[in-house]
């Protein structure tokens, strides 16, 4: 590995950062943070990054405001140390849901979020499975966005998949859900669920396509409270799915998710690691897999000057999951 290539990392989850560092065969940077009293941070880097190509691993983990701002003194600081080019590793970018204005006088906050990275000095981000589309467009810098859906469907094919249906868990994953069903080619639904205000209660109305007698697997590409996940699989189930599993890439488990899904008519719940789980957001349900060799792939890609887009091939992603 070329010695100006250099991994640094934020303390929302270092053991992502390690794991990256460990398929790269290099030593995590060495840096400092200090929390003052006053609540103020300083950040330190602890060795010379002069000319070098660095990446930053932070990505969106409560205290989230917290995190945010360590990473952009963080990118400021590599700046300041004359580093050649900062990369944002961001596997899951905080305020990456507030994409649009559907209300007035509110603000666009993943706008904001990619305008104070800029600010900082970043000269690119890379993440995984942003909310919406919309949203690469608001940084202005290149964005490599990889898919849960390569790792997660190679997870998936483990299963025996006779009967199986993919599920949408509302209309607005249906075009998501399609890279699951291309790949592992299954048949797909979609539940119709309304949501009214911010209370995180979404309601199902409607199904479109058939689940009965079938095992009906919840595709989505993150669980925040699990209120969505939770109605989705008690809705299949009067439906008449005999079983119902979920995959989702960012398993955020805000609230009581966990203990949501320990109760629900739910059998597995398989995720990425992109988001840490807490001690408190643990359940025998869920099955974490790791995307950490497909970010030190694509860092290694980036830094050579190589194509990210071949990653999105099945074979190269079979590859990859097999040496995880």
């Amino acid at each position: 590995m070329n010695n100006d290539l250099k991994v640094f990392a934020g303390s929302s989850h270092p053991e992502f950062a390690q794991a990256i560092c460990e398929y790269l065969e290099l030593d995590l940077g060495s840096s400092h943070t200090v929390h003052f009293s006053n609540e103020n941070m300083l950040v330190q880097i602890e060795e010379n990054v002069r000319g070098c190509d660095v990446f930053v691993v932070q990505t969106s983990a409560s205290p989230v405001h917290e995190h945010l701002f360590e990473l952009l003194l963080t990118i400021d600081a590599l700046r300041s140390a004359s580093a050649r080019r900062v990369t944002a590793v961001m596997p899951y970018i905080p305020y990456i849901r507030s994409d649009k204005k559907d209300r007035p006088r509110i603000s666009i906050a993943a706008r904001l979020v990619a305008d104070l990275l800029k600010t900082s000095g970043a000269d690119r981000v890379l993440t995984m499975d942003l909310h919406s589309p919309q949203s690469q467009g608001f940084f202005q810098m290149p964005v490599d966005q990889l898919l849960g859906a390569g790792p997660l469907c190679e997870r998936l094919r483990r299963e025996d998949r006779d009967d199986w249906v993919l599920v949408a868990a509302d209309a607005g994953e249906a075009k998501d859900l399609g890279r699951f069903a291309n790949r592992l080619d299954l048949p797909m639904a979609i539940v119709d669920k309304r949501r009214e205000g911010d209370d995180e209660k979404p309601k199902a109305v409607s199904l479109i396509g058939d689940v009965d007698g079938k095992v009906a697997v919840v595709i989505d590409d993150e669980i925040a409270s699990g209120g969505t996940l939770v109605e989705a699989a008690e809705f299949l189930k009067k439906h008449g799915a005999r079983r119902v599993l979920a995959s989702a890439t960012h398993p955020i488990f805000s609230a009581n998710a966990a203990e949501r899904i320990d109760e629900a008519f739910l059998e597995k719940v398989i995720v990425t690691d992109t988001v840490p789980l807490r001690d408190d957001q643990q359940s025998e349900k869920v099955e974490v897999i790791s995307v950490a060799p497909l970010f030190a792939e694509a860092i290694v890609r980036i830094h050579d000057g190589r194509s990210v887009s071949k990653l999105f091939n099945p074979a190269t992603m079979r590859e990859l999951m097999a040496m995880d």
